[in-house]
């Protein structure tokens, strides 16, 4: 039976190398479709909890995954020696930047060099993680093809970005369409074939390339209107206007206009990083990305400026900010999930805490934090606690928070999210970014 059928018939065993935030959802996806399928993963612990039925990714739950590990459909493994077993590996690794902000496709060499040592006739390898046009061909096509097995012909490769959206009740990986582009047409082929069997829509495109530089251009695209929106707040702030009212009044107009908002910074593993990836591969090309370069500037100074309204705030109450207590809500990066990446409220925490402000955090979906040599836990949420906040800054507008009732017993409120919305002309307490 060739891999074809073997798809179609949902008998092909799957992979998946990575069980985060990308893999272990779309482990998931294809198990609840009938594929036989294998979660690799370098973490023990995660395996473990993995095969107990016990998900620590948002968007898994343990309802869903415990019947899949419990009937044998989901295995999760820390053992490539499993890829013997495989029809369809699935690279789904993180990608970070170094502090030079170059790519660190470490990751990825390392799931190859496994990949590699099982390779086979028949197999097809799709890399998901994110990274700059050219790294398919470039850097995994002569590795797979150094067994003496060809691409196209022995083997099926191709890249699909991943486009998780931690949190989106609205779109997961079932009615997200997949873009795909394979290395051969007959490459491309399969992989749309493989994708199909989860996801509505698949969108082939002509190359490895392309489908790479797509996800680029979607999270440039958010990085860079985030960078203007959070220069506009800046704006807005020498001009005394409300930037949110300038946005939601802007967002009336129906046509050539989409609504950013600002906030402290940028968080998440994709648009912080993924735009530094493409300005890493022009600057090879001696091309300078200065819309991605200048976003990236602004975004990152948010928590300095955060940092900067507060001082500010408490300075126009006659308070310092050193020795001040600071109540922080919410360190997650975005709201109700518990996903810490790159998330701005660490770097607010950090400088909070060198400025000599005695600061504690509470967040209902992350229990602890530890940055650098800091350790924090999330505090309980007590009226005492926060009628001697001196200041409660909000960075995460979670769902669960009643903002009404911080807005009645808190001192002074910072809100950097607009969570509070129309409260704040009720109560003269709430400063907004």
């Amino acid at each position: 039976m060739d891999l074809k059928e073997k798809i179609e018939k949902r008998t092909a065993t799957v992979a998946i190398i990575g069980q985060g935030y990308v893999g272990l959802p779309l482990a998931v996806a294809f198990a609840s479709v009938g594929f036989k399928t294998y979660g690799i993963d370098y973490d023990q612990a995660r395996v473990a909890r993995i095969n107990r039925g016990v998900s620590d990714i948002d968007d898994v739950s343990n309802e869903t995954l415990r019947p899949l590990v419990f009937s044998k459909t989901l295995i999760a493994t820390g053992d490539y020696a499993i890829l013997k077993k495989a029809d369809c590996i699935s690279i789904c690794v993180p990608t970070p930047l170094n502090k030079t902000k170059d790519p660190d496709v470490s990751y990825i060499l390392s799931a190859v060099e496994g990949v590699k040592k099982y390779l086979r006739r028949g197999q097809l390898v799709v890399l998901e993680s994110t990274t700059y046009p050219g790294t398919t061909v470039e850097l995994i096509l002569p590795i797979l093809e150094s067994t003496g097995l060809k691409a196209g012909r022995d083997f099926y490769l191709a890249f699909s970005p991943e486009r998780v959206d931690p949190g989106n009740s609205a779109y997961d990986t079932r009615n997200t369409p997949r873009i795909v582009g394979g290395v051969t047409p007959a490459c491309t082929k399969i992989a749309t074939l493989f994708y199909q069997q989860i996801v509505k829509k698949v969108i082939p495109v002509s190359s490895t390339q392309s489908a790479e530089m797509v996800k680029l251009l979607e999270n440039t695209f958010r990085s860079v209107n985030i960078g203007l929106v959070n220069e506009v707040a800046l704006m807005c702030d020498r001009l005394g206007i409300d930037v949110w009212e300038i946005i939601d009044a802007a967002a009336t107009k129906p046509f050539g206009f989409m609504p950013f908002y600002p906030g402290p910074g940028l968080g998440g593993h994709c648009i912080p990083i993924d735009p530094h990836y493409l300005s890493w591969k022009l600057k090879s090309l001696n091309y300078y990305a200065r819309f991605i370069e200048l976003a990236g500037d602004i975004n990152s100074h948010m928590p300095e400026y955060v940092i900067e309204r507060i001082t500010r705030t408490l300075n126009d109450r006659q308070k310092a900010l050193k020795g001040a207590r600071i109540l922080v809500l919410g360190v997650a990066y975005k709201k109700d999930i518990q996903d810490l990446r790159e998330s701005p409220a660490l770097d607010v925490l950090k400088l909070l805490d060198k400025a000599g402000a005695d600061v504690s955090y509470n967040d209902p979906h992350v229990p602890k934090v530890k940055l650098d040599d800091l350790r924090m836990r999330s505090v309980s949420l007590t009226l005492d606690r926060v009628k001697k906040a001196d200041l409660i800054v909000i960075l995460t507008n979670h769902s669960a928070y009643d903002y009404p009732w911080l807005a009645a017993h808190a001192r002074l409120i910072f809100d950097t999210r607009n969570a509070t919305g129309g409260l704040a002309k009720k109560f003269k307490n709430i400063v907004k970014l």
